[in-house]
């Protein structure tokens, strides 16, 4: 049985990258749930691939699910379509999008076909991880549940630092606390 490597890029950045080492007999749902597994994203959102060339043009869609609107082609589906079935090109390119509010965008490409497959191995497996992932939620993933948005409160009262409300003036800072120099110059001198 073939084992095809792929190597996923975020599409921001291609320094960022998982390789991802998966049967070809097995789905493109397989595949999605380990891209997401790979980038430590959750899986509530919806989520596509499309059949790419080598300049990146979105073509043939496999979606996660059906979709209510009239397509000329409808979209295979990730759970019914394996991934030997669409490759036809030794360098074949995916574009996969995840959250189509977020609208987050991987670029998948074959990289390698290998014969044989290992028994040690539970496909598909993330074979290589380069770079420091985008993060689904902003920072809070960064720490889990632990981490705790911390809100600044300023006292707008006056206080050690003379300040007041809006439009207070503050009786203690009279013309008699101006320097010497700028007494004898005024201030109009300067501008």
């Amino acid at each position: 049985m073939a084992v095809l490597k792929f190597r996923i890029y975020f599409e921001e950045d291609e320094s960022v990258y998982r390789d991802i080492a998966i049967k070809h007999k097995q789905f493109f749902s397989d595949l999605h749930t380990s891209i997401l597994k790979a980038f430590e994203f959750d899986s509530k959102h919806a989520a596509t691939f499309f059949r790419s060339n080598d300049q990146w043009a979105q073509g043939r869609e496999i979606s996660l699910q059906k979709y209510d609107k009239n397509y000329a082609v409808a979209p295979l589906l990730m759970a019914e379509t394996t991934i030997g079935s669409e490759i036809f090109d030794t360098n074949q390119k995916f574009i996969y999008l995840y959250d189509f509010e977020k609208n987050w965008r991987f670029l998948v490409e074959l990289i390698n076909v290998s014969k044989t497959s290992s028994d040690d191995v539970a496909y598909p497996a993330v074979v290589r991880v380069e770079g420091i992932g985008p993060q689904q939620y902003g920072t809070r993933s960064l720490f889990g549940n632990k981490f705790l948005d911390v809100e600044e409160k300023y006292d707008l009262n006056k206080g050690e630092e003379g300040f007041g409300e809006e439009g207070e003036t503050d009786d203690s800072t009279e013309s008699d606390d101006v320097f010497p120099e700028e007494q004898a110059t005024g201030m109009d001198d300067y501008e």
